[in-house]
């Protein structure tokens, strides 16, 4: 009977919060399917049926599919410095040097940054093809500088972006590092085993969750990057850094077009889902071998 009454209890004390959260997530998600279905401009008074039509619209947008393959490129390569980078951090903050403790704090550093003032950083001081540090390290050598984002304007922000996911990265491989069985290292090492055998036949089996889990909570959150493309490029030139985000900045925000922007939104949140399920799919399957 105490057990009943203490579940009960904990269900009431917890339902608030619960209730909190589904408001929290279901009027917004709610009231943006609604506006997708409306004829909906901020310039003008009045909103009017519209059915699919916004739907129609922002899918036959003619930088849709480019900004899609782009969405993917960025979240494809952010994962792939991050994950490579971070297990190479992660194997080097993992030995004991002098003054590690303060390599850590550098190492973590860059995600403490707010993505405007990193990308601002990154254009201004770094990527300049005048007064930035790249610039100023070609004219040294006597090479010509490049405009890093005139030129190659999403490679760029996958190197901004990735710079600033890389800590994330590299605090959850280091923390799964240091649970790694030494014992099992020193025996493979006097069997005679390679530093690159034991890389490969223990370590990296060992990180494989961790870098699942990484892959997904990166995934989620850079669908929605945006500050980045914002500061540096607005999405140019042309739509080359033009990604899912940005188009429904510019139908939104520069179009004033709510109705269209809300069909963009649900669009992304149903693509959102479609990637996260098939990665939860894929931890799940590498969780239970």
């Amino acid at each position: 009977m105490a057990t009943t009454h203490s579940k009960a209890a904990a269900r009431l004390m917890i339902a608030p919060s619960v209730v909190l959260l589904l408001l929290w997530m279901i009027v917004p998600l709610g009231l943006t399917i609604y506006f997708s279905f409306l004829k909906y401009n901020l310039l003008k008074p009045g909103t009017e049926w519209f059915g699919f039509k916004n739907y129609y619209y922002f899918l036959t947008d003619p930088s849709f599919v480019e900004a899609l393959a782009n969405t993917f490129y960025l979240v494809g390569g952010v994962i792939f410095i991050t994950i490579v980078g971070g297990v190479l951090f992660g194997l080097l903050l993992n030995k004991d040097f002098w003054g590690r403790g303060i390599v850590r704090l550098m190492v973590i550093a860059p995600f403490f940054i707010m993505p405007t003032v990193s990308a601002l950083v990154w254009k201004n001081m770094f990527m300049n093809p005048v007064n930035g540090l790249f610039a100023y390290a070609a004219n040294l050598i006597g090479a010509e500088p490049i405009d890093f984002l005139a030129h190659f304007p999403l490679a760029s922000i996958t190197g901004i972006v990735a710079w600033q996911w890389l800590p994330f990265a590299t605090l959850i491989l280091l923390t799964a590092l240091q649970s790694l069985d030494q014992e099992q290292m020193e025996a493979a090492e006097m069997d005679g085993a390679s530093p690159w055998s034991r890389f490969w036949y223990i370590t990296l089996p060992h990180l494989a969750r961790p870098i699942t889990v990484v892959i997904l909570i990166e995934t989620i959150f850079l669908l929605g990057v945006f500050a980045e493309i914002l500061v540096t490029t607005n999405g140019g030139p042309g739509a080359a850094s033009t990604t899912l985000t940005y188009i429904i900045y510019r139908v939104a925000r520069l179009g004033f077009d709510a109705g269209g922007g809300a069909a963009g939104g649900v669009v992304a949140v149903i693509l959102a889902n479609i990637v996260a399920i098939f990665l939860m799919r894929m931890i799940g399957k590498n969780l239970d071998k």
